[in-house]
C-alpha cells in the first residue's frame, strides 16, 4: 500500500474505511467500553499518520491490531502509574499535596520515565529499580540478579542515561 517510507492520507483513509469498524469492535472485545474502544480506533489511526519507515502490509488487521494492543498496554501503565500516584497522594497531608498543574506536571513526567525504562533490557531496569526503590547498595543488587557488580555499574549507567534524556528532553 505505501509507496514511499511513510502512507499517504489517502491510504491512511482506504484503511480507515475498510478496518476501522472491525478494529472498533476488536477493541470493544477486549476493553469493555464502546467509548474507550473508539477512542483506541481513533488513536490507531493517529498513529499511523505518523508512521514511519513503513512497508506494504500484507495484513493490515495484524497492524492495526499490534498497533492498538501497544496503545492498551501503554494506557493499562499510565492508568497503574496514575493509581500507584494517588495512593501515595491519600497518605498525604491535605495542606502537603499538589496543586492540579503539580499533579499533572508529575503524572506525564512518571509517564515518560516509565516509557524510557521499559525501553531498557529487563535486568538493566530491574537493576534501577532495585536501587532506586528498595534502596539495595551494587553488591546487594548483583547478587540478587546473579552478576557482577560491574554490570550491574552499567545496567544503572544505562538507565540513569534514560532518566536523564526524559529530565532535560523538556528543556
Amino acid at each position: 500500500m505505501p509507496r514511499n517510507d511513510t502512507f499517504e492520507p489517502a491510504e491512511i483513509g482506504q484503511l480507515y474505511n475498510s478496518h476501522h469498524a472491525w478494529l472498533r469492535g476488536w477493541l470493544w472485545a477486549r476493553v469493555g467500553c464502546r467509548e474507550h474502544a473508539a477512542d483506541l480506533a481513533q488513536d490507531t489511526f493517529v498513529r499511523l499518520l505518523r508512521a514511519r519507515d513503513v512497508s506494504p502490509l500484507k495484513e493490515p488487521r495484524a497492524y492495526l491490531s499490534s498497533i492498538a494492543r501497544g496503545l492498551m498496554i501503554d494506557q493499562f501503565r499510565r492508568r497503574a502509574l496514575e493509581r500507584a500516584y494517588q495512593q501515595s497522594l491519600a497518605d498525604l497531608p491535605e495542606r502537603e499535596a499538589p496543586s492540579e498543574e503539580q499533579r499533572l506536571l508529575i503524572l506525564d513526567t512518571l509517564e515518560r520515565l516509565d516509557r524510557a525504562l521499559h525501553q531498557l533490557r529487563p535486568r538493566a531496569r530491574e537493576a534501577f529499580l532495585l536501587a532506586q526503590l528498595d534502596g539495595l547498595s551494587l553488591a546487594r543488587i548483583a547478587e540478587r540478579l546473579e552478576v557482577s557488580r560491574v554490570t550491574v555499574e552499567r545496567d544503572l549507567a544505562k538507565a540513569l542515561a534514560a532518566c536523564y534524556r526524559v529530565h532535560y528532553a523538556e528543556c
